[in-house]
């Protein structure tokens, strides 16, 4: 669970609201206390989708199917209101975590709680069948689990075999991996109960297995297989292989109907059918309990975030080490001319040699910055060896993101260097690098291996979101330390009670929280008071999230807005311009990328608007300029990175950067360079050397370091690192650092 956001309702019908359970494409499930004091789950479709005809549709629909399956083994329907200014439907708290949850915490599932599990989910969908509807969207995460028995949700998207509706021909509904081949092969009407089977029988064997059993990787391929592949059912127990094969077979007729599944299963299941849960999940499931339990009679509910407007508070600051005095600027100047104080050029480049284990020397910046480390830099040097710590980089050095990865690594070398030199330290860094090249299932493998590398005692990466939540998992069973710099998401693991063991360190602020920024260059000299905010959906939750803290805060300033959905394929630029223009707006903020926002860029600019434009770091770079052109001067970006040349106290870092590299430090250089100099504190206590993983995960949190880029310092409410977030203001086909944005010069 996590506390509500302050943009979040505090009540919905005769439901308070207590915490957020979770969020999605389509909307947010938050708990709340029904009006006779029971737990409840509220389900609420996000604002910019309760104006999309389709979306209402299909709500409305889920809670018609909700209102007609009865199952003990169905989560039912309490209340729900779908002609509210954001729909919501409630149904009862299922305190236990979800069937994906579990595996990915826990591996695969004895025989006997397969057993249960598939005879319990079979039951589920006969009740749905004999109602005269297909699920359509059977997978691990839409079934949640209870001490007596699974629990299938989600009817979003279930229909009867007939219907059309968002199963025409040619569209795929459902999950891959998970779905059937008659879904694969977008059929659109006609997927009946043996489809439902088909997912049933994937859910089975992933369970068992913990393999799904048309692999995983990029959605056509997995699509694909499921058509033409047989399953991969590598150690499936015996007593589960035949009707897991049966429900896969290619051929809906073959397969065996939901009962018949039942009566299978049945026949295998143990006589004690109480205490079918695998041990941890039953006691993650009363931890979770006892936790909501805990909660009592809350009364107001409180909201503990704070909210992305002007009165954000000041809580991680962004400060500086010494800055050169007059004489040193001049002589600066002098050598390296406006280079090395210009705000222009910032795009993001940076180059690396092979991949491999570096062991980075000294490098002569840091004899020059010795005495800016700390007051007891000039004592004499420690007695005795210095222990050698081995960290691996892993990051994407050779994919899409590359270049991004290599500026990573750069400012990482020259910390190491920094720290190698430094004698008053107890230990020396040795820095390995991996190439994941910006792939999820590498970023596994790469993760895999470290975990089980003993001489690895942390890890500075990933590069992207996707590769972070691949191997998120696996580093935190191992209680490996991680930092990241340039990670964004949310985490997807959850403490449980075991907040000591939690071992990433995000020195980024999570992706909403740029909204931040953004509401204040809108409030501030531009005093915008008609903004347009254009949500790209595709950039996923991102662009939702993002539109809707915007668009709350500066409601609440007393400023008109619009919320536009532009659809993740094709996108009209002039029209959705003319849109802008004909609402009469002063600003527009634009959530989409590097091409989407420079096309817009430039019809803004041929519909005649003049007004403020905004947008995140998601459209920050090359190709935003080469596509808007001449349009592109006067955009501001909020981001999570600095530009090092035009910030004094990273001034000599990008001096050196550009000496060693031949080239102005790349995006996230800085950043880097940073958190290995937090990392290299958090592994020492005192006058030793910390060689123990979990031990430098508890340091972490105790840590402050003040860096170039940022201080990083932990706290319970906002992680590592909150406020460090930025403005840039395109001009003349280059980037302008402007600063911090609470005090950025605008």
């Amino acid at each position: 669970m996590e506390p509500l956001r302050a943009a979040d309702p505090s009540r919905l019908g005769d439901y308070r609201l207590l915490r957020r359970l979770g969020a999605g494409g389509m909307g947010v499930v938050f708990l709340a206390r029904a009006p006779g004091g029971a737990f409840a789950a509220v389900k609420v479709v996000r604002a910019s989708h309760a104006d999309d005809a389709g979306f209402r549709a299909r709500f409305r629909r889920e809670i018609e199917v909700a209102r007609q399956v009865d199952s003990p083994w169905v989560v039912p329907l309490l209340d729900a209101d779908a002609d509210a200014e954001d729909p919501w439907l409630a149904t009862p708290f299922v305190p236990g975590p979800s069937l994906s949850e579990a595996l990915e915490g826990h591996g695969p599932w004895s025989p006997a709680s397969v057993c249960v599990l598939g005879l319990r989910l079979a039951e589920a969908l006969d009740a749905v069948h004999r109602a005269g509807l297909v699920h359509r969207d059977v997978k691990p995460g839409n079934v949640l689990l209870a001490p007596d028995g699974p629990r299938l949700i989600d009817f979003g998207i279930a229909r009867t075999p007939e219907g059309t509706a968002l199963t025409s021909t040619g569209v795929i509904v459902g999950s891959p991996g998970f779905l059937s081949p008659e879904q694969a092969r977008a059929r659109g009407a006609g997927i009946g109960p043996p489809s439902d089977v088909f997912s049933l029988g994937c859910v089975l064997a992933h369970a068992a297995t913990g393999v799904r059993p048309f692999g995983t990787g990029a959605a056509a391929g997995v699509l694909l297989r499921t058509v033409y592949d047989e399953p991969e059912l590598p150690g499936i127990p015996g007593a589960l292989e035949p009707v897991v094969r049966a429900c896969l077979d290619k051929d809906p007729a073959r397969r065996p109907t939901a009962v018949e599944v039942r009566g299978a299963l049945d026949a295998a299941v143990p006589a004690d059918r109480e205490r079918w849960l695998p041990e941890p999940v039953t006691r993650l499931i009363a931890q979770r309990s006892a936790a909501v339990l805990a909660m009592g009679a809350i009364e107001p509910t409180r909201v503990t975030a704070p909210a992305p407007s002007a009165s954000l508070p000041d809580v991680v600051t962004v400060t500086s080490l010494k800055e050169p005095d007059a004489g040193a600027r001049t002589q600066e100047q002098a050598r390296t001319g406006a280079r090395a104080t210009s705000r222009r050029g910032f795009l993001a480049l940076g180059s690396m040699g092979a991949a491999g284990l570096l062991t980075v020397g000294a490098g002569a910046w840091w004899w020059r910055n010795k005495t800016e480390r700390k007051p007891g830099a000039g004592s004499p040097p420690l007695s005795g060896p210095r222990a050698e710590l081995v960290v691996a980089f892993q990051g994407d050095l050779s994919g899409t993101t590359g270049e991004v990865g290599r500026a990573q690594l750069n400012g990482a070398r020259l910390a190491v260097a920094r720290v190698n030199a430094d004698d008053d330290r107890p230990l020396r860094l040795t820095l390995r690098a991996y190439d994941d090249g910006g792939e999820p299932d590498r970023t596994l493998d790469r993760a895999t291996r470290l975990v089980e590398d003993d001489q690895v005692l942390a890890v500075l990466g990933p590069t992207t979101d996707a590769c972070f939540l691949a191997a998120e998992t696996t580093y935190t069973r191992a209680v490996l330390p991680v930092v990241s710099v340039s990670v964004g998401v949310t985490s997807r693991v959850r403490d449980a009670g075991a907040s000591t063991l939690r071992s990433h360190a995000q020195l980024s602020p999570t992706d909403d929280l740029l909204a931040a920024p953004c509401n204040i260059y809108l409030t501030g000299e531009t005093d915008a008071r008609k903004v347009f905010l254009v949500e790209d959906r595709a950039e996923g939750d991102f662009a939702w999230t993002l539109c809707n803290y915007i668009q709350r805060a500066l409601g609440r300033d007393g400023r008109e807005t619009t919320t536009t959905s532009v659809a993740a394929g094709k996108l009209d630029h002039t029209a959705l311009a003319a849109r802008v223009v004909a609402a009469g707006s002063d600003a527009v903020v634009f959530s989409g990328g590097q091409e989407r926002a420079g096309a817009f860029a430039a019809a803004l600019r041929e519909a005649g608007f003049s007004g403020a434009r905004v947008a995140t770091q998601r459209a920050f770079g090359p190709r935003f300029l080469e596509r808007a052109g001449r349009a592109a001067d006067g955009w501001v970006f909020a981001t999570a990175f600095i530009d090092p040349t035009a910030t004094p106290a990273a001034r000599s870092f990008a001096e050196e950067y550009e000496e060693r590299y031949g080239e102005r430090p790349g995006r996230y250089a800085a950043e880097a360079y940073d958190a290995v100099l937090f990392l290299a504190e958090a592994c020492t206590s005192g006058d030793a050397a910390l060689r123990e993983r979990g031990a430098i995960v508890r340091r972490m949190r105790e840590v402050s370091y003040t860096g170039i880029s940022r201080t990083v310092a932990y706290t319970s409410d906002n992680g590592y690192n909150h406020d460090a977030m930025f403005l840039f203001r395109a001009t003349e086909g280059e980037f302008d650092f402007l600063g911090q944005y609470q005090r950025a010069d605008v």
